[in-house]
């Protein structure tokens, strides 16, 4: 069993010693501690980590900036670590790149569980299908090699966002509910299931020509989301 390499951003020495001893407590979590944006872009170009966990208010660089800049090059999973509550800084929290969001004051167990839920997740996703790929339209999913191509061009998603993809394209027409998608892919009951639709608004930003008027992750309302094939749409409607 390999050991997982954990980046956590936070100023507070106090907070920061804390994580580290709570994280410590699992042998295979071996953790890096910085105290701003700066420091934690410069780690995560000279390591691969498996996850960071990032506070946005730092001085120098915020968690914000911080992680605008680092999903310009990386995928890494990222856990937000804030004391802003309101759902509007959780939603822009997840919009910037994150995988998922904790406010602080934080419950340690809660922490440790998020952060093992983070690392399961990832390892998954690493170690999962080879040698296949799913085509819907113009939009290919290799899972093989965890990447997204549309209109032959390579897309950047985080694991979380491929996880999402995958999942629909896997049952094209098939509509998912957010609670579903949610406990399918975080393997936990539905505690926060606005989560999905910020990752979900991501996905088409990346994949959609116009994600205001998508093609392909469509809304069925008040029931969830699902995948159209395209190609049968058409057909369907030829034979309407």
């Amino acid at each position: 069993m390999r050991d997982y390499e954990i980046l956590i951003a936070e100023d507070d020495e106090s907070i920061l010693h804390s994580i580290e001893i709570y994280l410590g407590n699992n042998d295979r979590y071996k953790t890096t501690g910085v105290s701003n944006g700066l420091d934690a872009l410069e780690e995560t170009k000279k390591k691969d980590y498996d996850l960071v966990i990032m506070d946005l208010m730092m001085p120098g660089m915020t968690g914000e900036d911080a992680i605008r800049e680092i999903r310009r090059y990386s995928v890494v999973p990222i856990l937000i670590l804030s004391a802003k509550s309101e759902d509007l800084d959780k939603i822009m929290g997840l919009t910037l790149g994150a995988d998922d969001y904790l406010t602080k004051p934080f419950n340690p167990m809660e922490l440790l569980a998020r952060v093992d839920a983070i690392i399961r997740r990832n390892h998954a996703y690493n170690s999962g299908e080879k040698d296949s790929e799913i085509l819907i339209g113009d939009v290919k999913l290799l899972l093989d090699q965890r990447r997204v191509e549309v209109l032959g061009q390579s897309i950047s998603l985080t694991p979380i966002e491929f996880q999402i993809l995958a999942l629909l394209m896997k049952h094209p027409g098939r509509v998912f509910s957010i609670e579903e998608i949610y406990e399918k892919i975080w393997k936990e009951p539905a505690l926060d299931p606005k989560t999905v639709t910020v990752h979900i608004r991501r996905i088409r930003e990346k994949i959609e020509v116009n994600p205001k008027h998508p093609r392909y992750i469509q809304v069925a309302w008040g029931l969830g989301y699902r995948f159209v094939n395209e190609k049968r749409s058409l057909e369907n409607g030829k034979n309407q």
